[in-house]
């Protein structure tokens, strides 16, 4: 099957505002036909009055004056109208549309793409999908529409300048847009990706302003983001050149068309082929109507610039989705009897194995913490049962094959708390109630109740409605991660996958926020993913990962007895949180009492 060009999958997309689209391109027309007549009715006027004849002569043109200098605005605020509503709303349709694809490919289908390009790609880029009706289809079919009436009726006039002005007419239209999107193709091709770079070196300075400012980087960084600037000028630089370039040309194609008008209609004056009020007429027709062709250069730079955008939008329906949908999908039972997994193997990279054979089963409320040094599949593990990763073998959540679950479905089943649980700019309460939207006032204060976070919040001046910032920025870690925790208690799940969820804390705030998890998730069956083995010794069973490979499962005692990994990384930290307690009771900085 053949591929569907990026900009015309833009225009697909759009394909529900296609009649009021129609309508607003012949309301349009009716405008810029109406200045065109206005021009040629106020010359055959003004010429007819000359020859002063009786003024009832000229009461119809004085009246179609009139008429049609009104219906050119008039038309023209419909056409505005019309065509921006439907340009709105299919802009609307194409950013959900967008929106969704992002969603399917969310969150490991998008590593390819950093923050900043991909916030280009859904708002730039999709915003620039709205020159698409407004300043490509609209102006090239009013363009058609009125030169062929306008032609018609001169070459009803006279033929010969009908014929020459149709031939200008296909210079205007065809000739000089391509010639003036030739010489900005480069250009135009260039800036929908320059724009996305500087957005995303933005954002990364952004992001990274502590940390450049503390290793004294961001000069480098703000020399980064000037260079892009600059390349951005460029192209627009480039760009004006072409669109300055159209317009000269424009001018000259009309200048031609007007003269050649004149030369042809003179001589069939003298020859009284047509009255001489019609010369004007001749002269004038062209003018108005090359007025409208004007616009299309600027038409053809805009198409060039949407080639662009569209490319970058089709790029995103170019990466497969992580994890296909089923055909059939089933919906998982609502009562949790365990999760089994036979034979699972998966990766992130063809070729590379992050997980090979993996036998476990977890029994219902049961309390599994998985252990591992980095890179041994751990967050692999998360990211297989929360159905963002592929897998081969057998996983099944109460006898059920996740693979034949909808991921909607699934995830309404099994929670996720990671390091990283992103706090929205907004309340405290509409953070926590993103886990179940219907959730009471009174189920949120539970929820934070549970997560230990209501004598914090009882000193808010504004309680649960108090906002937390951007990013979370104005809580703790420790209070960013028990928000996150609240809305997981909130959401009710069974099964709950707990990813590093303290690995950025320190270690008295990591004890504390492990053991109100513990307590808020007693009804749940809990599988902790970590490397910090500090309080592991109290769950059911520990299992152990290395290189993708189960290697050892157990209770803290039998994995103490057995040695190994486990046991040299328990007493070393073992070590470290003796060493600390012994360096906190030293009396440093402490007066020394004389003898």
């Amino acid at each position: 099957m053949s591929r569907v060009h990026p900009v015309r999958a833009l225009w697909n997309a759009m394909s529900q505002q296609r009649r009021e689209l129609g309508l607003a391109g012949v309301l349009g027309a009716v405008a810029s036909g109406s200045a065109v007549a206005l021009l040629g009715v106020s010359a055959w006027l003004i010429s007819t009055a000359a020859e002063m004849p009786p003024v009832l002569t000229l009461t119809v043109a004085a009246v179609l004056v009139r008429a049609l200098a009104l219906s050119r605005a008039i038309f023209r605020y419909a056409e505005r109208l019309v065509g921006h509503d439907a340009a709105f709303r299919g802009l609307t349709q194409l950013r959900v549309t967008v929106y969704e694809r992002l969603e399917r490919l969310a969150p490991t289908g998008l590593r390819a793409f950093g923050r900043g390009d991909l916030l280009a790609r859904l708002v730039a880029d999709v915003d620039a999908a709205l020159d698409l009706p407004l300043r490509v289809v609209l102006p090239w079919l009013q363009a058609i529409l009125v030169a062929g009436a306008t032609v018609a009726f001169l070459a009803w006039l006279l033929p010969a300048a009908g014929v020459v002005v149709a031939v200008l007419s296909i210079v205007a239209i065809a000739l000089v847009p391509w010639l003036i999107a030739a010489t900005a193709r480069a250009a135009e091709g260039r800036m929908a990706p320059a724009r996305a770079a500087m957005t995303a070196a933005v954002v990364r300075a952004l992001d990274a302003t502590p940390e450049l400012s503390a290793f004294g980087a961001g000069t480098a960084a703000t020399a980064r983001v000037g260079a892009l600037d600059d390349e951005l000028t460029r192209l627009n630089v480039r760009e004006s050149y072409s669109l300055g370039l159209g317009g000269g040309i424009g001018t000259l194609v009309q200048g031609a068309a007007v003269v050649a008008s004149l030369v042809i209609a003179v001589p069939a004056v003298i020859d009284g082929r047509i009255g001489p009020v019609w010369l004007a007429v001749a002269a004038l027709l062209p003018l108005a109507l090359f007025d409208v062709l004007a616009t299309l250069p600027t038409s053809a730079l805009s198409f060039q610039r949407l080639r662009g955008s569209a490319v970058r939008l089709d790029e995103l329906n170019e990466v497969p989705e992580p994890v296909a949908a089923p055909a059939h999908p089933v919906a998982l039972p609502d009562r949790f009897t365990g999760l089994t997994v036979t034979g699972m193997s998966a990766q992130w990279v063809a070729g590379t194995v992050a997980l090979q054979d993996l036998h476990l089963r977890i029994e219902a409320g049961e309390r599994v913490a998985v252990v591992g040094a980095s890179g041994a599949g751990k967050s692999t593990l998360a990211a297989v049962l929360m159905g963002f990763l592929p897998y081969q073998g057998s996983i099944a959540y109460s006898g059920t094959q996740i693979r034949d679950v909808d991921g909607d479905n699934l995830r309404h089943h099994v929670g996720l708390l990671t390091q990283h649980a992103h706090i929205f700019d907004t309340s405290i309460a509409d953070n926590v109630r993103i886990g179940d939207p219907a959730a009471s006032d009174e189920r949120v204060r539970q929820a934070l109740d549970a997560a230990q976070l209501t004598t914090w919040i009882d000193r808010l001046p504004r309680g649960m409605d108090a906002p937390v910032g951007a990013f979370g920025l104005s809580v703790s870690g420790g209070e960013r991660q028990r928000i996150a925790l609240a809305r997981l208690l909130v959401a009710r799940r069974p099964l709950v996958i707990l990813d590093e969820p303290t690995e950025h804390l320190d270690g008295a705030t990591a004890d504390a926020l492990n053991a109100t998890m513990m307590t808020a998730l007693s009804d749940a069956t809990v599988l902790l993913i970590t490397h910090r083995l500090r309080g592991v010794e109290r769950f059911d069973r520990i299992v152990q990962l290395d290189r993708g490979r189960l290697v050892a499962q157990g209770t803290h005692a039998e994995l103490m007895a057995q040695g190994g990994w486990y046991a040299q990384q328990w007493t070393l930290e073992s070590e470290r949180q003796d060493m600390a307690r012994l360096l906190h009771e030293l009396p440093i900085g402490r007066a020394v009492p004389s003898p």
